[in-house]
């Protein structure tokens, strides 16, 4: 199989939605991209000070000052002087009067009876309310501290120290009250959600970017690197008919020939060098030499590598369309991501221009439409692969998936009935064609109907016994069908006996760990994902997913929460 159901971020999607399809996780997923799926209502006060009391139109203090703060203190109880100075302290605090607001707030805590832990820790969490206003942050952190000794789940203290530890750029600790906060409230604190995945997405970033420098780059499996160049329908480097580049009896006359030996026998490691030996010695296939050292560039994740070649191949003006083509739609593919859309769409646009009936263009741009929701587009460019290529199975499949995901959007029953039909007729067309299969499966489960999904992911599986995202999906398929988790893993697990670097499986296990609870397992899969990384973007999306896991790890022990569980343990 290949593309959407490829792992590989230029050729499929389903990889960035596996949080979906395991059943949106409420730990980890809820916090990587809770953000996305919030509503705009308006959010709650976040402290317990009533601002909106006592305060007159003109802006002024309604009554009262710090000056009279004992003027009732004969008839008031100690704990009724301290409400009373908290009161006026809100007063204050309303009017701007942030100085004034924190001594009466401090008198509070002062007068009220120190058994009165609650009502305690509310006139800290208001103080540090005031220090927040005047950006004192440390003091901000102090208070909350106070507070949260006194009521260690007290949301509003824990998300106002959260926002102060933003402040102070102090990431780690801001996205573990943000995760406490989240995980207090049920997933439902809006702002705590959107805090922790800003968090999440800067600490990624952070840590991708620093390991990403770090890595040393390798090839992934020969399969995946099949599956790769079977989508294309002509890539200019598989699928030559040209036996002089093929050949095992002399390929000493130039490096190309001898890269396009090792290509054919699976030799992927040395292709690089050999294609270099081409560039250097000036030999007339220095344009195919240069397209195909930049595809192995960026199937080893170097991508700063391979931009030079890939801009070379655009501009050489001896070079065939087919490989401008071509080289545009990895570059635009490498833009994509980097996340650059505008940059990736430009390059499928010239690419459109230079060879407009090349059909592995409208294939791809199709793949990244997919990836942009931009469904409708997605349909149109896949027909129109289609139509230039009718014998590309793949693109036809992908079509009909396409087709299947726009109905869902528009929620038309009819158009839906439609596209499953389509998928059915394409499995029957495309016989031996296994993303066919898959795709249809996928349809078939989001409707509920497992039984027919898990034989068609066997058909998948039989075409293609050597793929392991056959066997993550029908792994994921037996979590929602059989609701058992153990027995999702063991297929999971079999995708890593075939490819034992199918980051696409480990990335599954970590998010099904986490629907279970087990966060520190959840870590493992996540950091064994992190190393076989290819993009420094997919590496910060891992790097989230990872930090969530520990920073709910570490939550859940401190405050004695239990985690959330989607799954049976």
């Amino acid at each position: 199989m290949a593309a959407s159901s490829k792992p590989s971020s230029d050729v499929g999607w389903s990889k960035w939605q596996i949080c979906l399809a395991v059943g949106a996780p409420i730990a980890v997923a809820g916090l990587a991209y809770g953000a996305y799926y919030l509503s705009k209502g308006k959010p709650k006060s976040s402290d317990d000070s009533k601002e909106n009391e006592g305060k007159k139109a003109d802006g002024k203090v309604a009554s009262g000052g710090e000056g009279d703060a004992g003027q009732n203190s004969v008839e008031q109880t100690p704990e009724e002087q301290a409400q009373s100075a908290k009161l006026r302290g809100n007063k204050y605090f309303k009017a701007g009067h942030y100085e004034q607001a924190i001594k009466l707030y401090t008198q509070a805590i002062d007068i009220c009876p120190k058994d009165k832990t609650k009502e305690i820790a509310t006139f800290y969490q208001n103080k540090a309310a005031a220090q927040e206003q005047m950006k004192n942050y440390a003091q901000v952190v102090d208070d909350c501290n106070q507070a949260l000794q006194l009521n260690n789940r007290y949301v509003k203290a824990l998300f106002r120290r959260a926002k102060a530890f933003e402040m102070m750029n102090q990431k780690i600790q801001c996205l573990e009250d943000a995760t406490a906060v989240c995980l207090l409230e049920g997933f439902t604190h809006q702002q705590g959600m959107m805090l922790a995945d800003k968090m999440l997405k800067e600490i990624g970033k952070e840590k991708a970017h620093e390991k990403y420098q770090e890595r040393v780059p390798c090839l992934p499996s020969g399969q995946f690197i099949r599956s790769y160049f079977s989508s294309f329908s002509n890539d200019g480097i598989s699928n030559t008919t040209d036996e002089d580049y093929c050949s095992s009896e002399d390929f000493s006359s130039t490096g190309y020939a001898k890269a396009k030996y090792c290509f054919k026998e699976g030799h992927f490691d040395s292709i690089i060098d050999a294609c270099t030996d081409e560039i250097n010695s000036g030999g007339s296939k220095a344009p195919e030499a240069l397209l195909m050292r930049a595809t192995f560039y960026l199937l080893k994740g170097q991508g700063l590598l391979a931009r030079p070649d890939l801009d070379k191949v655009i501009r050489l003006p001896e070079a065939d369309k087919k490989l401008k083509a071509n080289a545009l739609i990895k570059r635009g593919s490498m833009h994509m991501q980097e996340g650059n859309q505008m940059e990736a769409m430009t390059d499928f646009g010239q690419a459109v221009v230079i060879d407009p009936d090349n059909a592995d263009v409208y294939h791809h741009r199709g793949q990244l439409l997919l990836l942009l929701e931009k469904v409708d587009k997605a349909v149109e460019d896949f027909e129109k692969c289609g139509q230039l290529s009718p014998d590309f199975a793949l693109a036809h499949a992908q079509h009909c998936y396409a087709k299947y995901r726009l109905s869902v959007l528009v929620q038309s029953p009819m158009q839906m009935q439609a596209a499953v039909k389509s998928l059915e007729d394409c499995c029957k067309q495309f016989a031996q064609c296994a993303e066919a299969f898959a795709l249809y499966a996928q349809s078939l489960n989001d409707q509920g109907q497992f039984q027919q999904a898990d034989e068609n992911y066997l058909k998948a599986i039989a075409l293609e016994p050597d793929n392991p995202t056959a066997y993550v999906h029908r792994g994921l398929l037996y979590l929602a069908w059989k609701k058992d988790p153990d027995q999702a893993i063991r297929m999971i697990q079999k995708a890593l006996e075939i490819d034992s670097r199918c980051d696409f499986a480990y990335e599954t296990l970590g998010t099904i760990e986490v629907q279970r609870g087990q966060m520190t397992s959840a870590q493992e899969y996540f950091n064994k994902a992190i190393e076989l990384a290819r993009t420094e973007m997919e590496m910060a999306h891992l790097y989230s997913l990872s930090v969530a896991a520990q920073a709910q790890s570490n939550v859940t022990k401190k405050y004695g929460i239990t985690p959330p569980s989607a799954l049976g343990s």
